[in-house]
Parts: C-alpha cells; sequence; structure tokens
C-alpha cells in the first residue's frame, strides 16, 4: 500500500503536469489528457500515463518524444510550482486501460442483446 505522502505527491503531479504541458507550444502535446501518475522510489521516478485514443498507432511514438524533449521544462514547472528541490524523472506511457474498458462495455452490449433476442 502507498504511503499519504506519496498518494499526495501522485495528485499533485497530476494537477500539475497538464499545467506545465499547456504552457508548452507542441499542440500535440499541449491539450493532452493526462490519466494517471504512479510514482515509485519517493519523488525519484514517475511514470506518467496519458490518454493516445485521439492519435493513430504511427503517431504515438512521436508523442512520446515530444514529451520526452519537454521533460526539462515539464520538470521546471513543477519545481517552481511546488518548491521542491527535487522533481521525479518522468516516464511517459500511452494507457491503454480506456480502450480496454470500451471493449469490454462493447461486449457486455453484445450480451445484453443476445438476452433480449432469446
Amino acid at each position: 500500500m502507498k504511503s499519504i505522502n506519496l498518494q499526495r505527491t501522485e495528485s499533485l503531479l497530476m494537477e500539475l503536469i497538464p499545467e506545465a504541458l499547456s504552457t508548452l507550444n507542441d499542440e500535440r502535446i499541449c491539450s493532452l489528457p493526462i490519466t494517471g501518475v504512479n510514482c515509485k522510489n519517493g519523488k525519484y521516478d514517475a511514470t506518467v500515463y496519458f490518454d493516445g485514443s485521439d492519435f493513430s498507432e504511427k503517431e504515438i511514438p512521436g508523442i512520446i518524444s515530444a514529451l520526452t524533449k519537454a521533460n526539462g521544462r515539464i520538470k521546471s514547472y513543477v519545481l517552481s510550482a511546488t518548491g521542491w528541490y527535487k522533481c521525479p524523472v518522468f516516464k511517459f506511457v500511452n494507457d491503454k486501460s480506456l480502450e480496454s474498458s470500451n471493449s469490454i462495455d462493447e461486449l457486455f452490449r453484445q450480451i445484453d442483446q443476445q438476452k433480449s433476442k432469446s
């Protein structure tokens, strides 16, 4: 189970990372929805999950590359907003859980339709 401090850090990063992204000039990532932040090793490493459902599979590596290039600006924004002396190293990952939940919902709809037919 995660400590309260780690959960607070994740929650704060969930707010600050989209704010930092909105200040960037790259229109692909300036309004990118952040779906989750998972901190490990205290505040030293953080995996940031984003919703890439608006992009094709071929565009996702470019999005991750743009986010990685913007890592320094995101860190400096977080440091200035929080007053921390150290910011986590961000790793960006496309969150596919939304797609899988949508496919599960579709399966439930199909089951309901089959039950109503019989």
